[in-house]
This record gives C-alpha cells, sequence and structure tokens, in this order.
C-alpha cells in the first residue's frame, strides 16, 4: 500500500538553493559544440549566437534541490502489503518488505471469496475433496474448487487432507489447473472480499446482496436445519442462518458473547429479514474491542431515557430523577442487548400495579427488537408473596435462567424488583443471584438498608432523598415506566392511584394522583380494584396472572373489567366479614406508657386459615375496624401466629425495622428477623421464643412517641 509522502507533497525533493550553472559558469551559453552532432536547426541557431546551455536554459541558473528524506526521493511512502511494516522501496515492483520477500505467503481465503480474490502463481492452502482416476479435486474454500492433476501428484492424496496449492492457470470456464507445492517457513496472510461493513438497521436495502456486519453474538440456536446466530449490532439485532447439513452445528467454534464478523446474503423469510452466512469469524484483540466500543457507545445513546414531565408536582420525584433515569437506562440498554428480563413484584395491589406499569412500557420494546414471539423469551413477570426477595424466589429464578441459557443459549437476565429489594432481609437471595453474574435493579419504598446498594446495579428508594412509604412502588414504577416508554403513558397513569388507594397512601402525590383520575374513577372504584387485587393476588399465589389482572386493570373490554371487579369485590367482603366475625370477639386490648392503645390477636387459633384474608391482610383489617371505633386516638394492632408477627399502627412514630435491629441483638436464640415500613411491618422468630419476644416488642412499641392530633 503507498500513499503520498506528506513531507514534500509527492515530489520526492524539497527546494534548497539556487546556484550558478555548474556546465555554462553563469554565461548561459554552451561550453563547447560538436557541430556533427547538431541538427541544421540547432547549426543555424549556433550561427545566429542563439544557443543556450542545455542545463540552465540559458538562464546562468539552477535550482539546487534535496532528495526528501522521509520518502528518499520518491515521492511516496510504502507499506508492506503483508506485514504492513514501513519500508523504503518497492521490491521487483512489489509493495512487500525484505523479510517477508524471503518468506513463502501462504493465502488462506474466507469463505466470502470467489473467482475475484485469486491470482495465478500464488499459493493457497486447501483441502482435498475427492480423488478422481484423472487427479484430485480441491477446495481452496466453500465456494472454489480446482483441479490437481493426476500428472503432477507425486505423493498419495487422501480426502480431507490439507496442503498448499499453486494456481497454475485459471481457465475462461473458471476451472481452475493447480499444483501441489511443498513450503518450508512460510507466512498465512488471511483473505477477505473487500465489502463494506453495513448496520443491521440497513439490511432491508440490500435484500438479495452480499454484504458484512460485525457484532456481537447474542444466542446460537441448533435447528433441524440450520444453526441460528443472533447477532447484535449498533442497529439492532439480525438472525444469521449458517448451514453445515441437516441439524449440524455449524461453525462450532463460534459461541453466545464473542464479537464476529460475518458475510452473507440478505433475504426475506416472510416479512423478516435473515442472513445467509457465506462466512464467519471470531474478531479478538483490538478488532474486538473497537466493535465492542462502537455498539455500546450507539447503545448507550438509544438506550437514554426520556426526559419527561412527572404527572404530578413532586419535589421528591424530582430529586429521585436521576436514579430513576438510572434505571430506565439499565433496563432500556438489558432489551437492546436480547437480555431477558425478569420482573420481580410483591404480590398485593402495589407491587402489582408497579410491575404492570414496568411491563407495559417494556413488552413493545422487547417485540421491535426481538420479534413478535419475542417476550415469550426474553421476559418473565413473577409475584414474591413476601415484600422481600426471598430464598425460594432466587432459587426458582436462577433455576429457570440456567434452564433457558442451556436451551435457548440465552444471557443469564436482568432482575427487576420492584416493591421489593430494599433491605437487609433481600441480602441472601441478592447474594446467590449474584455468584451467577445476574444483575438487580430495585425500585421501593420499604425502608431501605445500606447493605444492598452493594449488591445492586441502581436503587430507587424515596428514602434516599427524605421521602417514606407514602411514595409507594406503583407512582414511582409509573414515572419510570414512561421514561423506558413514554407512549404508554395514557394507558398507566390510573396506576398510580390505585397503588395510593390499595397502600393505604396519604402522601400529597397520592392524593394527586388520585386526582389525576378522578373523571374516569372515583375513590370507591380505586378501592374496588385494589381490594380486587389483594383477593385475586391470594389466589393466584405464585402466577402472574397475567390476563386477569389485565382485566383487573381495565387493559381489556370495560364491561369485563366492571364485572369482575364487583364480583371479586363482593366474594372478598363475604371471606373478609366471615374471619372478622370470627377474630373480633378474640382481640385483646391494653393501654401501653405512651398512650397508645394496643391490640393482639391470636390469628394461628382464632381466625380462619388457608383462606382469604391471609394473616396479614386479616390483622390490617382488625386494625382498620378498631380504628374506626377509636377516632383521634394512636392505635397499634398485632397478629401473631407459632412464628411471626405482623405489625400495623396508627399515631405511634415507630420504627419497625429497627425494632427488629434491637430485637434480634436482645433476644439470644429468638432469631428474630424481618422490617417493613416504619409504622408498617412483620418480624419473623423460632416459636420457642414467642412469649419473649412478643413481650420485648410491646415493651419497645410503648417506649415510643405517639401522635394525639390523629
Amino acid at each position: 500500500m503507498k500513499e503520498k509522502c506528506s513531507e514534500c507533497g509527492g515530489t520526492g525533493a524539497r527546494e534548497s538553493s539556487i546556484q550558478k550553472c555548474p556546465e555554462c559558469k553563469g554565461s548561459g551559453k554552451p561550453k563547447s559544440m560538436n557541430l556533427m552532432e547538431l541538427s541544421e536547426n540547432d547549426v543555424n541557431s549556433f550561427l545566429k549566437g542563439s544557443s543556450v546551455c542545455e542545463k540552465c536554459g540559458g538562464s546562468g541558473e539552477v535550482e539546487i534541490k534535496d532528495p526528501c528524506p522521509s520518502c528518499g526521493g520518491d515521492g511516496f511512502l510504502y507499506n508492506c502489503d503483508l506485514c504492513g511494516k514501513s519500508i523504503d522501496h518497492l521490491i521487483d515492483g512489489r509493495e512487500i518488505c525484505k523479510s517477508c520477500n524471503e518468506v513463502k505467503v501462504v493465502h488462506v481465503l474466507d469463505d466470502s471469496c470467489d473467482m475475484n480474490e485469486l491470482s495465478v502463481g500464488k499459493y493457497y492452502h486447501a483441502e482435498v475433496n475427492n480423488l478422481a482416476s484423472f487427479g484430485a479435486f480441491v477446495n481452496l474454500n466453500s465456494n472454489l474448487r480446482g483441479l490437481i492433476h493426476s500428472s503432477n501428484i507425486k505423493a498419495k492424496l487422501e480426502p480431507g487432507e490439507r496442503l498448499v496449492v499453486e494456481i497454475n492457470e485459471i481457465r475462461s470456464d473458471g476451472k481452475m489447473d493447480l499444483l501441489p507445492r511443498i513450503v518450508g517457513e512460510h507466512k498465512v496472510v488471511e483473505v477477505e472480499k473487500e465489502i463494506p461493513v453495513r448496520i443491521s438497521s440497513e439490511l432491508k436495502d440490500y435484500v438479495g446482496k452480499l454484504v458484512r456486519i460485525e457484532g456481537e453474538v447474542l444466542q446460537v440456536k441448533q435447528t433441524g436445519g440450520p444453526t441460528i446466530f443472533v447477532i447484535s449490532d449498533e442497529g439492532g439485532i439480525i438472525p444469521c442462518a449458517a448451514f453445515e447439513s441437516a441439524g449440524e452445528r455449524a461453525y462450532p467454534d463460534i459461541d453466545s458473547d464473542m464479537v464476529v464478523s460475518l458475510t452473507g446474503e440478505v433475504n426475506l423469510r416472510g416479512e423478516d429479514l435473515q442472513l445467509e452466512v457465506k462466512s464467519m469469524k471470531q474478531l479478538t484483540d483490538e478488532r474486538e474491542q473497537t466493535v465492542r466500543q462502537r455498539i455500546d457507545r450507539i447503545l448507550d445513546q438509544r438506550a437514554e431515557p426520556h426526559d419527561i414531565e412527572f404527572l404530578v408536582k413532586s419535589k421528591l420525584l424530582e430529586d429521585l430523577r436521576p436514579e430513576m433515569k438510572e434505571v430506565a437506562r439499565i433496563i432500556k440498554k438489558a432489551i437492546l442487548r436480547s437480555r431477558p428480563i425478569l420482573l420481580r413484584h410483591h404480590a398485593d395491589a402495589d407491587g402489582m400495579t408497579a410491575g404492570v406499569a414496568i411491563e407495559k412500557a417494556i413488552l413493545p420494546l422487547i417485540r421491535e427488537v426481538n420479534g413478535q414471539d419475542g417476550e415469550y423469551y426474553f421476559y418473565k413477570r413473577s409475584p414474591s408473596k413476601a415484600p422481600f426477595y426471598e430464598i425460594m424466589d432466587v432459587t426458582k429464578d436462577i433455576s429457570f435462567a440456567l434452564e433457558d441459557a442451556e436451551r435457548h443459549d440465552q444471557k443469564l437476565p436482568l432482575v427487576v424488583m420492584v416493591d421489593n429489594g430494599s433491605t437487609e432481609e433481600d441480602v441472601p437471595a441478592m447474594r446467590q443471584a449474584l455468584i451467577y453474574g445476574i444483575d438487580m435493579v430495585v425500585v421501593d419504598h420499604h425502608h431501605p438498608d445500606k447493605v444492598v446498594d452493594d449488591y445492586l446495579l441502581a436503587h430507587v428508594n424515596p428514602a434516599h432523598v427524605g421521602g417514606d412509604f407514602g411514595q409507594t412502588a406503583g407512582m414511582l414504577s409509573t414515572e419510570v415506566a414512561r421514561m423506558i416508554n413514554p407512549d404508554v403513558t395514557e394507558q398507566i397513569q390510573h396506576l398510580p392511584a390505585i397503588a395510593a388507594v390499595g397502600d393505604r397512601s396519604e402522601s400529597d402525590e397520592a392524593y394527586q394522583y388520585i386526582d389525576l383520575v378522578s373523571s374516569r374513577y372515583s375513590l370507591e372504584d380505586l378501592q374496588d380494584i385494589a381490594l380486587a387485587l389483594d383477593f385475586e393476588a391470594y389466589w393466584l399465589k405464585f402466577n402472574s396472572g397475567r390476563g386477569i389482572v389485565n382485566d383487573l386493570l381495565n387493559f381489556g373490554d370495560y364491561i369485563r373489567h366492571k364485572k369482575l371487579v364487583s364480583l371479586l369485590c363482593e366474594q372478598a367482603r363475604a371471606m373478609m366479614d366471615e374471619q372478622l366475625e370470627a377474630c373480633m370477639p378474640n382481640v385483646k386490648s391494653q393501654q401501653l406508657p405512651n398512650g397508645a392503645i394496643m391490640n393482639v390477636l391470636d390469628v394461628e387459633n382464632y381466625a380462619h386459615k388457608f383462606t382469604f384474608p391471609a394473616p396479614g391482610k386479616t390483622s390490617g383489617e382488625v386494625h382498620d375496624k378498631i380504628c374506626r371505633k377509636n377516632e383521634g386516638k394512636p392505635i397499634v394492632t398485632i397478629g401473631y401466629g407459632p412464628d411471626f408477627a405482623v405489625i400495623r399502627s396508627r399515631g405511634v412514630k415507630m420504627n419497625i425495622p429497627e425494632i427488629v435491629r434491637q430485637l434480634h441483638e436482645e433476644i439470644v436464640g429468638g432469631g428474630v428477623n424481618g422490617g417493613g415500613h416504619l409504622v408498617v411491618g412483620s418480624i419473623k422468630f423460632v416459636g420457642g421464643m414467642r412469649k419473649k419476644v412478643l413481650s420485648k416488642l410491646v415493651e419497645k412499641i410503648g417506649q415510643y412517641e405517639v401522635d394525639m392530633e390523629i
């Protein structure tokens, strides 16, 4: 490869000085002349005295130039075509350095190469294909075949044998006459067809044409026919089909997460584009890094969250905006890289609205990137019974993720936790996920513990900016969903109001969200939807129940929505009334030293089990009924079982996470753990220590300040 010398501009020299002509000594006249060698015109000019010095042209001066030191006076700089090193001059008219000229060059043809990349006299690596009486047919690549005539075969050849051949002749009909060659030390040069690199989003303009793309392998799927490589580049993803033989793995050395250069023909399969692979190879070192950086740069731009205005006015939300944008960015980038999304949420009205808000935002993007059936391979929503990530949850998630990775060659998922994930109780499960390289982000409003941030990519929690549980997960997740995909705003803007009512939020944001949708949903409507969600969540257990939940949240037929909500509320209220009828006579009350009224109920022995409402919901309903009878008074209700207690309070400025930590330290052998919000939560303990734990719990609650102006 040569390029014009920048030092001399291609002239090969640089101006030095003007000097007296050395031939004529500055006279401009010729020093001497041989009349016998002059033409008739030159003789006439000489006789007339008009003959001039040939060197200076009669001026008596000449311009003396020094050779350019950069190019040595050649005007061009050369680089060896084989090794790329700078060279001073051509060797036998070829741009090749001395060391490469002394070593034989053997070319390896990429499968994209055709006759245009061949040259007579050059050496090529080849493989014997089959034998005939008149010679041996050998392949230079999957497209090019030539013949070694039997007269040129000195040693026996076998099919599949590798050898070096020289092209002796290329005939007009494309047939090649090859000669076997034995080479000692030699240099291998890979030859690719020179095709511009395209990006996947451009391929619709190149149907039927040969193109080259560079990108990361997301998946490798073996079908009964070809092997499908799903490639991601800065334009998106493209499925690439490579065929070896029916059901046989093509390019077995290429796996997911590798960066490859791929040449193929663009074809249509139905309405979708597919690349029929001609050649593919892994990129390494500098080329790999260049491609990865190029893809990451573009994906970072595409993953940038939308700069939305929040649905309500809130300084707290504005303070949380950077963390919310980071969660949105991570989720969008995972989608663009075809990384599965596993959405975990608490199984109540707040958790379900939070999860569905994210779901509605990301499903259109997942389909856009991975096709219409992409959601079945790249998305899963799973409710969690507890308001934290349990060991049972993570065990299921890891198991399913590993099975999908093996079955579909998928990456391990990004876990998105909403309405759980902020507390120390989540850490054991998070540590398991981290071992497998599963990344996690959290949008939650439970009182956070700092330790969880060691395991998360991003964490949204109102407590980080001075807020509390009143800013519910459903509110926060809806705004994050709008940052991901603002097109779903109208569809999901009623979800924060349902979350606020379902979680009994009294924050300023809650009232604004409720007022935002008041023309479509009355407060009674919102309460009914929240109750129906809680009721259905109990029966769904660990099932996402997408269809039923969509109907409850009015994403389908409105008439069916109204009928379903009405029926479920009727059933839920009947079961709650039956539960309260059994529970209320067994509630024991006492006044604490701080003036709060303490109510306790043994939900194990004085409540219906294995039915709706569950112990937590039962304790909440008992608490609400007692609060209605004692307006303006501070109330605490504890529903306890053999090894747990559920706490509900009004007007007592307690801190349940702090109480749990103190009980854990003070009661040796109690096995106390738990958490929740500051004034609403639950604790667990070992059954044999129940009396001591509950006594200490009541003692600590009685020490907190109360608000007498409720």
